[in-house]
């Protein structure tokens, strides 16, 4: 065996592994294993190695790794979760403001019965945020549960009609995941995915692990939330003006728009009666609806 390697490999194995403020060192797994250490292991085996002793380590349910607490301009803090290489916010986005101090308009147009009639939701073409069914900011329910509706301007940063200065609503060095970071998060847990972009359903399993467990979902499809995401069903706002189905849907923006529909803009759906992860523009939801929105480190 090359020298260089050697001292690499035997520099990997003598590391320890610290989870949850406790400390395993690889030596003394092996060595509790009954493990006889030689020069024959190969990196593989050694990395296998050192994911068991790492995993059997973590006394968490599911057992995730966070990126720390971060807050954003408005000063609300938000959990966050490495899934892979990428680190995600686990909380929906409920900011007021762009990182720059920028406002983003908060609509209260139309009725929360179902009515779209004396809305202006509908024909805004720059940023705006709100809250499903104008829920009262006396008790803000579904705000501290789901966070607030934003339409994809304000996702995209076009706080003015027509700008093409993008202004960044995620905290100073994250920024809303595009289509393709989207895929990469789906394809991490699902290898069996497509995201091809052919087809809506990207995966019949995803959904399942990135759904949270809480009770706010309806009955249906439960999360197990095996992957920290802990995704909730916000519902959405209509290009309408009309909210719909809270507790049973959750949709995320992307950045990216639907090149062949250009009024639209790709986002993922998740639903409480299935396991699936959608890629989807459908559901009204053009540029003019209202979803929940998640940060991913730049």
């Amino acid at each position: 065996m090359h020298k260089s390697i050697y001292l690499s490999i035997c520099l990997y194995i003598s590391l320890s592994v610290s989870l949850n403020g406790q400390v395993i060192n690889s030596q003394e797994v092996e060595k509790n294993e009954g493990i006889k250490r030689n020069t024959f292991y190969n990196l593989e085996e050694i990395k296998v190695r050192w994911k068991k002793a790492a995993l059997e380590n973590c006394t968490g349910v599911p057992c995730v790794t966070t990126c720390g607490i971060i807050s954003d301009i408005d000063g609300n803090s938000y959990n966050t979760v490495l899934i892979g290489a990428q680190c995600w916010t686990k909380e929906n986005l409920r900011v007021r403001r762009y990182n720059n101090s920028t406002a983003i308009p908060f609509d209260t147009s139309g009725s929360t019965s179902g009515s779209a009639s004396y809305e202006s939701w509908s024909s805004l073409t720059y940023g705006a945020h709100t809250l499903w069914s104008h829920d009262s900011t006396a008790t803000p329910s579904n705000l501290n549960n789901y966070g607030y509706l934003y339409n994809w301007y304000a996702a995209k940063g076009i706080a003015a009609p027509g700008s093409t200065t993008y202004i960044n609503i995620c905290p100073t060095g994250w920024h809303v995941p595009s289509d393709s970071d989207w895929n990469k998060l789906v394809k991490y847990l699902d290898s069996g995915a497509d995201t091809s972009g052919v087809l809506q359903t990207q995966s019949t399993s995803a959904g399942s692990i990135m759904k949270s467990t809480s009770l706010l979902w309806n009955i249906g499809s439960p999360g197990t939330d095996l992957s920290g995401f802990s995704a909730l069903p916000g519902g959405y706002r209509n290009n309408d003006g009309i909210f719909r189905n809270i507790m049973d849907v959750g949709y995320f923006w992307s950045t990216t728009e639907n090149n062949s529909t250009p009024s639209r803009a790709w986002h993922r759906r998740l639903v409480f009666s299935s396991s699936n992860v959608e890629r989807t523009t459908t559901s009204g939801n053009d540029k003019r609806s209202g979803a929940s929105v998640r940060c991913l480190k730049d």
